[in-house]
Parts: structure tokens; sequence; C-alpha cells
């Protein structure tokens, strides 16, 4: 067990969001444990995904860009857990590191963020719109090709100090990372998902450890919450058959309906131009394999080509 002399060190992106959910894993491990809050350290570790703003996610390598640096220390030894919001993550783990702990999920929708607009309906035709998203990007094109959309990366804080200076009239934000940070009145709204689809994970916070690791399994084990590993497997699963990157537009959501499973995909030219859908529905047990069989039939009914820039 981890102590004053030894404590468990909890590795972090910088940002307030990613502060705030390292603070709540650390909460849930003290609550759960009956440890003091010096039986933690948070240690902040700069990404690659941080330091480079100039640049959309795919010209720089996709979704490891906010990962890499933080499983590297975690594997040298430098820290013994690593939080992450699971829409940030990669499907494919570097050996020796496994996420078999999640918090409970936040909500999964995505906030409409604007001073000028209550709605994405209420913008006029040509407005212009930033997301760094290139999934949001894909469904407004799909949904409102009159609109105009530019690159919009960084931070909640930063994302919202653009729209002060009139970069674009409207963005969006994911509500969970707003519940989180206190900011849930900076939406608009929420938006439905059946108007538009969230990110595979969205709202789900994992936490990422050494498999060699038993004390860290231990602490962990105690605040997993199952009913979010459930939907996260068969959301993963489906992301993992569809190969998915930043490079890709990709939506997916399952939802717990007791002991079964409602899983919906969706996948998006990048242009916007057209979109394939469609859902699956089963036990828990089959999460996974539900996942996979659902990324089968979208990539089926794609042309080739579905994914490439025109």
């Amino acid at each position: 067990m981890p102590d004053a002399h030894a404590p468990l060190k909890i590795g972090t992106r910088g940002s307030p969001l990613a502060l705030a959910q390292a603070f709540e894993t650390r909460r849930r491990l003290m609550a759960a444990h009956g440890l003091p809050e010096d039986a933690f350290e948070i240690v902040v570790i700069k990404t690659t995904g941080d330091r480079v703003l100039d640049r959309p996610l795919k010209e720089l390598g996709g979704k490891g860009l906010f990962t890499k640096e933080i499983e590297d220390q975690l594997l040298a030894g430098q820290i013994d857990i690593a939080v992450h919001s699971m829409k940030d993550m990669p499907v494919a783990q570097p050996g020796g590191l496994v996420i078999d702990c999640f918090l409970p999920r936040e909500d999964v929708r995505d906030a409409f963020v604007s001073p000028h607009a209550a709605r994405i309906a209420d913008l006029p035709p040509g407005a212009v719109v930033g997301t760094s998203s290139l999934r949001r990007r894909a469904q407004l094109a799909h949904r409102r090709p009159d609109l105009r959309l530019v690159e919009f990366r960084g931070n909640v804080q930063t994302r919202l100090r653009k729209l002060d200076e009139g970069v674009a009239v409207a963005t969006f934000l994911a509500m969970a990372g707003l519940n989180r940070l206190g900011m849930a009145d900076v939406a608009r709204g929420a938006i439905a998902p059946e108007d538009m689809l969230p990110a595979v994970a969205q709202g789900a916070i994992g936490v990422e450890r050494r498999l060699d690791d038993p004390r860290a399994a231990f602490l962990l084990a105690a605040i997993h919450d199952r009913p979010t590993g459930h939907r996260v497997a068969a959301e993963r699963s489906y992301l993992a058959t569809l190969d998915g990157s930043c490079e890709t537009p990709i939506a997916g959501l399952a939802v717990l309906e007791g002991d079964r499973l409602w899983l919906r995909g969706e996948i998006l030219r990048p242009d916007g131009s057209d979109a394939i859908a469609d859902e699956r529905r089963g036990t828990v047990a089959e999460a996974e394999a539900m996942g996979a069989d659902l990324a089968r039939d979208l990539l089926g009914r794609a042309p080739k080509g579905f994914f490439d820039w025109r």
C-alpha cells in the first residue's frame, strides 16, 4: 500500500480538465481505501498533443499524441498509474500496460457552445464553426453543408477564448468535460445522440497500469465501474475493427438497458457527403462481439475510398 514515503504516482496531462480527472481518481481511491491525500502524488506530463496546437491532429499522427509520453513514463516506472480520457486513447496499447479500471461515465453528449445562437439550426448560412474533431466536422458538414468549418484546437479554455475573439461563432465541446470543470453553463445546450452521435468512449475516464504491478491492480479494482467497462468494451471493439484514428470520422455509443447493450455506430466521409449508420442489441457478455460485428457491417456497406479526402 502507498504511504508517505512511497506515494502512488498518478500521471496526467496538465490541462484543467485532465487535472480534474486525476483529482477525481485520487478522491475515489482515497475514499475506497481510507487513505490520506499525501498517499498519492499527481505527476503532470506534457504531451506532443498539448505542445503543438497549430496543426490538425491528423497531420501529427493521431490520438497517440496525447498518450505516448505518459505511457512511456508508466512503462519506465516513473509513474504508477495514468489517467486518460478514453476518447483520446488509441485502441492498441503498448505491451505491458492494461486499462481495466473505468470511473463512472459522465454525460456522453456533445455540447453546442455559441454566444450567438442557441442551436445548430439557428446558425445562419455561411456561419463559421470551429472544431478540431474530424467526427464533428463530418457530422456537421453532413447535416449543415452550408456552414464554414475551421480548425479549432486547444483545451476548453483556449477554445472559449477563440470564440470570444471571433475566430468562429460556435464550437462544440464534450458535456462530460464541462461538467467535470463545473462549467456546464457554458453550453447553450446538449446535443442528443440522435442528432450527433458522440465519439467512441466520450465521457469515460480510464486508468492505466502496468500488468506486473499488483499494488496498482489492487487499488484500482475497488473503484472500477463495471457498467462503464461493458459500454466501453463494446465501443472500443467497434473502433478497433474499423481501425479508427483521428483520420477517420467515426461515432459510436453503447447504452446499458438492464443486462443488455444497445450499440449504435456511424461512419462518415471526411467531407460529410455521406454517412452510414446501424445498431446492434445483445447481452453484456456479447459486448466485444457486437462491436466487431457492427463495424464489419458498416465497412461492408462503405464503397472503396469511403474515408479518403476528396
